[in-house]
Formats: C-alpha cells, structure tokens, sequence
C-alpha cells in the first residue's frame, strides 16, 4: 500500500489540478478554488482513519478535537465564566482526540469499510449535505466540495489497488483487491448501515439537477 505522504501528494496535486481547472472554466472563482485542493487532498488520507498507527487517524482526530473545542468556545462563551470556560473545552479536547478515537479504532479494521466506494461516496455526500446547511455554501459549491472529498478518497483507494501490484516480481500482492471495492465483502451488515445512512441523508443534499448541470459545464470546458 502507499504511505501517507503518497497518499497525501497525489491528492494535493489532483486536487489543485482540478482547483485551477475549474477555476480557469469559470466554475468557480479562485477564492471557492483552494479550499477543494484541500478537501481533495484530505480525502486522500481519509481512508486510512481505520488504521491504528497511522498518520491518518491521528491527524484526522486532532483536526476533529480542534474543531469540536472552537464549536464548544463559540457555544458555551456566553454561559459559562472564564475558568469553566477553559476546562469544558479542555475536557472536549481530550474527549474527541483519545476517548472518541479509541472508541473508533475499537470497532473498525484496516481495510474494511472504510477502505471502500462506498463510504467515499457517503463521506462526499455528507460533505455536501454540511457545506450546504450548516456552512451556507451555494449548491453548485456544496457539491463541488463534496466531490472534492470523494476524489480524493477514490484517489487512496486507486493508490493502495496499484502498490499492490508487483511489477518487478510480476504478481498480486496478498492486499490487491482490498483497497477498491464496493462494499466490505467481510461484513455485510455494515454496508446495509451505510446505505441507510445515505438514504437518510438524501433528503439533506443539494438539489441534484445542481449536481448534474456541475458536470455538464465541467465536462464541456474539457471538450
């Protein structure tokens, strides 16, 4: 498999690619451009959360404890004193960084779900039903973004599917085949709870003929 700073390349380099196409296309400006470089490139070290020592969940759980303690400041500033204040996001901090992320690890494995199309597709969706709500994003950016995700998700993926394969040596690795799929083919339980999860997440997305005219104008500019 790639390591993380492949992984994390690639997606960069793909998603600034893409960033300065769209932008040089008009479909968005150049302000709305870099934050899908950024969302490409995390994406890309997105599948390896369900790997233990990784680099991935370590990053990936420290953004998320940064995020939930700037939540927390914002919300609880006006209702409790200083001191409180300070502890309360302490005590968000350590939760969401070592208590969530144990909790994590204790009930996922390398290369199962996560490692699959389909929670790359969910994770973009999900993307974009939160750019679009909760961040105020215009539909064509919130599906913008949410694709970003994906894209940089189905580039792991595709990474992880080519070190698999032995070029000097002419064969498969035990690991080929892991990387790009559906589903987990182990637990099938799990995907039935992620196609639900995106059933029920439909109704939060963006209008889906935004979606469709976004691809439209992308491909023409390439034509």
């Amino acid at each position: 498999m790639a390591n993380f700073r492949t992984h994390f390349g690639v997606a960069l380099g793909g998603g600034a690619l893409v960033a300065y196409a769209g932008w040089q296309a008009s479909l968005w400006t150049f302000n709305e451009g870099w934050p899908l470089a950024v969302l490409t490139a995390f994406g890309g070290i997105l599948p390896d959360i369900d790997s233990d020592q990784s680099h991935a969940i370590r990053l990936i759980f420290t953004l998320l404890a940064v995020l939930a303690v700037i939540a927390g400041a914002l919300w609880l500033q006006s209702r409790l004193a200083p001191g409180p204040l300070v502890l309360a996001c302490g005590g968000l901090y350590l939760g969401v960084r070592y208590l969530a992320g144990a909790i994590f690890k204790r009930f996922t494995v390398h290369r199962g779900i996560w490692h699959s199309l389909l929670a790359s597709l969910l994770c973009g969706m999900g993307t974009a039903a939160m750019s679009f709500h909760l961040l105020d994003q215009s539909a064509p950016m919130a599906w913008a973004q949410g694709l970003a995700l994906s894209g940089g998700a189905l580039i792991h993926l595709l990474l992880d599917e080519l070190y698999s394969v032995d070029l000097v040596g002419s064969r498969l690795k035990r690991s080929f085949g892991t990387a790009f799929k559906l589903f987990d083919y182990r637990e099938p339980g799990n995907a039935v709870l992620w196609f639900l999860l995106g059933i029920a997440l439909a109704p939060w997305l963006p209008p889906w003929a935004t979606l469709l005219e976004l691809v439209s104008r992308g491909v023409a500019s390439w034509t």
